[in-house]
């Protein structure tokens, strides 16, 4: 059995503060006989967050920062040609400054499935009238394939959620760039937003692209297990949340998980990750537990 955790370690003040009052015994005692096996030891500013570059490894991929392909990968499942460069395009809300913007998370702005296809027959016709093939796959994940997409490197929404972004962010080409404004223009006071913003709702004004790249061979087997209960807590910065979700994670999955004789655990923070795997207990670990209060926080510390 394989684990993957995002979001298990925080970098805010308050997120450090809840994760020194974590108390975590499953995973204390897992760390007492599991080994580290791997670490991916980034920071926050990448453009793939590490619970992603976490995942594309497991897939047996090649990780470019920026430049993972779930778009393809999307295509693929939905039985579309997976050869073809695709993109995510994700119905957004973002918080237009001055001098940056911000994203609100999607998953929070309630887009029902039939009103998410109404905005994209409104919007469809735009990208078909400069040669991209749009497709609606789900209320949050439309793809779109244009050659442009190939080697575009794109900022993850998990990265932007929260975070004010400045003019660091990765340049797009002058076409893409182009409609994603026009996306933005025909959204403005548009009637499906009247009736969202009646509703008390936050209004879709942009798409957010991401998860650009050709296809790449995927291994058939040994794909981990994703478990994102961390995530929206984490990105809400609801701590209390967060950390009730850890301890009902510690005692639903990491407790079983250290049953497995081949386990393998991947926790992941907003600079990197840790893979974790099982090795059999010594003699004095067997009769002591070997537990030790307090190692799950000081390793998610250096996540």
């Amino acid at each position: 059995m394989q684990l993957l955790i995002p979001f298990a370690a925080p970098l805010s003040d308050a997120g450090a503060q809840a994760l020194k009052s974590l108390q975590l015994p499953h995973l204390d005692a897992l760390l007492s006989h599991w080994r580290e096996a791997e670490r991916d030891a980034g920071d926050e500013s990448s453009l793939s967050p590490p619970h992603e570059r976490a995942l594309a490894r497991a897939l047996g991929w090649s990780v470019t920062d920026g430049l993972i392909p779930w778009a393809a990968r999307d295509a693929a499942a939905a039985g579309l040609d997976a050869s073809l460069p695709w993109g995510r395009l994700t119905p957004a809300h973002l918080l237009l400054g001055s001098d940056h913007i911000g994203l609100t998370d999607p998953g929070a702005l309630a887009l029902e499935p039939w009103e998410s296809r109404r905005f994209f027959d409104a919007l469809h016709e735009l990208f078909a009238s400069e040669g991209f093939t749009l497709h609606w796959v789900s209320d949050l994940n439309w793809l779109v394939s244009h050659p442009l997409l190939k080697d575009l490197p794109t900022l993850a929404a998990d990265r932007a959620i929260g975070h004010a972004l400045h003019s660091d962010m990765p340049a797009q080409p002058r076409l893409v760039r182009r409609l994603l404004n026009e996306v933005q223009m025909l959204l403005f006071n548009h009637p499906l937003n009247e009736s969202r913003e009646a509703r008390g709702e936050l209004p879709i004004n942009a798409l957010w692209l991401s998860g650009c790249g050709a296809a790449q061979a995927e291994r058939t087997t040994g794909a981990p297990r994703v478990d994102e209960r961390l995530r929206t807590p984490a990105l809400h910065e609801d701590w209390d949340a967060w950390r009730a979700a850890w301890t009902a994670l510690d005692e639903a999955c990491i407790a079983p998980l250290a049953t497995y004789p081949e386990g393998r655990l991947v926790l992941c923070g907003e600079r990197g990750a840790v893979t974790l795997e099982a090795q059999p207990k010594r003699w004095w670990q067997r009769l002591s537990g070997g537990a030790r209060a307090g190692r799950a926080a000081a390793l998610l510390e250096t996540l």
